[in-house]
C-alpha cells in the first residue's frame, strides 16, 4: 500500500507535465521490456538475468516503472 500512495503522491506532485512524463516513461519501459524478452540465454547471462526473470519483467504493466525514473 505504501508503494501505491508513493506513486500517487509522485504523480500529483508532477502535475500535468507529470502525466505526460509518466506516459512517456511507461511507453519506454514497455519498449525495453519487449526488447528484453527477445534476448537469448547468453545475452541474458551477460546482464545477469535468467530467462524467467526476463519473462517476469516483460509481464510487468506499462505503468509500473522504476521509482528512480520518476525523479
Amino acid at each position: 500500500m505504501a508503494q501505491v500512495s508513493t506513486n500517487i503522491r509522485a504523480a500529483r506532485d508532477l502535475g500535468n507535465a507529470g502525466v505526460v512524463k509518466r506516459i512517456l516513461l511507461g511507453l519506454s519501459a514497455a519498449r525495453q521490456r519487449r526488447q528484453l524478452i527477445e534476448l537469448d540465454d547468453r545475452q541474458l547471462r551477460d546482464i545477469g538475468l535468467t530467462a524467467e526473470e526476463a519473462r517476469a519483467e516483460a509481464r510487468r504493466p506499462v505503468w509500473d516503472v522504476p521509482q528512480n525514473w520518476l525523479r
